[in-house]
């Protein structure tokens, strides 16, 4: 069995977590290799403490230290385990610990399609099933083959398939039944040679069309347009502490939209099944938060689902705006607004 990597203590968060709130972990430790993460779990100050696995730290407000142990996941690896010749696809298999994009990139190096519209989405490959990423019309679970994670438990290593995951809009089985009781440690999406690339989401087509290309784009081309929207519209961690979209986009009735439609006209809505998804954007802006600062903290001028630390904010302060928009949002809409973001 390989040893276990070193336990660190009053390790400062700062550098691990894109909102850059300096929040400070009682016990931190890496983790390379499922090896490496049984030794961790086998160890008695790790087993008797709470947990809190990182990845990129993307989709995270720390509102306290954490008194208990980070692991952060640094797994890495990618490579095409698998061609299937007679659907034209091909299984790539990724560490957790592999940044998302990262991945995107390596598909389009082998002229490989089916994730180039959730190009440039923080955070790392492990993450990606939990939260079942999405974006421009795409979902993970659209590609999503199987993953393989530890039972923090048992330390035992289990597959789960695609049925398995249970996914839903931002939502997985380690959202809910199975919380806290695994660590995803690889994997593996299964995606086409043959190109059927998707433009009719937000502003893609268009993009591309500035871009001079006109017809046939390539996923190539459909990931550039994604980064420049993306790039254009959502602020930089690097230059502004944020965790992109803070909140989920609410689905309602289609009863309930047309209620609102007739009082708000220009109310936008996409048809799902069961009804209406409203951006959560827009309610915001509607509200009147979009551009607000309140000292080192506030809600971003050009996106108005995100939140931002201008630097030195406390996670509680962001925490609490949070709360904010949504009772606003209820107050005038009568819709109940989620965090996508992990407020811990």
């Amino acid at each position: 069995m390989a040893s276990a990597p070193a336990l660190e203590h009053n390790v400062s968060l700062l550098p691990y977590n894109t909102f850059g709130i300096d929040s400070k972990a009682r016990l931190f430790a890496r983790f390379r290799s499922v090896e490496e993460l049984r030794a961790l779990l086998a160890l008695p100050e790790v087993q008797h403490t709470e947990k809190l696995v990182l990845g990129g730290g993307s989709n995270l407000l720390f509102t306290q230290d954490f008194d208990g142990v980070v692991l952060k996941n640094e797994i890495t690896g990618l490579q095409i385990i698998a061609q299937d010749e007679a659907q034209d696809t091909a299984l790539v298999r990724a560490g957790a610990g592999e940044s998302w994009h990262g991945m995107v990139s390596y598909a389009l190096s082998q002229n490989l399609s089916g994730i180039e519209n959730l190009s440039l989405i923080p955070g790392t490959v492990g993450a990606a099933p939990l939260q079942n990423i999405g974006a421009y019309g795409a979902e993970l679970k659209d590609t999503f083959d199987h993953l393989e994670a530890v039972e923090i438990s048992t330390g035992q290593l289990r597959t789960f398939t695609h049925e398995q995951c249970g996914f839903g809009y931002r939502e997985s089985v380690f959202k809910g039944p199975l919380r806290n009781q695994y660590i995803v440690t690889g994997v593996v999406l299964r995606l086409r040679r043959t190109h059927q690339v998707n433009v009719s989401y937000g502003a893609i087509s268009t993009t591309l069309a500035d871009m001079g290309i006109e017809t046939e784009p390539t996923p190539h081309d459909v990931s550039e347009a994604v980064i420049q929207i993306r790039r254009s519209k959502l602020p930089d961690p690097a230059q502004i502490g944020n965790a992109g979209s803070f909140f989920k986009n609410p689905e309602i009735s289609q009863t309930r939209y047309d209620e609102l439609k007739a009082r708000y006209a220009d109310l936008p809505g996409y048809p799902v099944p069961g009804g209406v998804k409203v951006p959560a954007a827009w309610l915001i802006e509607q509200c009147g938060w979009k551009g607000r600062r309140f000292g080192a903290h506030g809600v971003h001028d050009r996106q108005a689902l995100v939140l931002v630390n201008h630097g030195g904010a406390q996670g509680s302060a962001i925490r609490d705006l949070a709360h904010e928009i949504i009772a606003s949002v209820r107050e005038k809409f009568g819709i109940e607004l989620h965090p996508e973001v992990n407020i811990l």
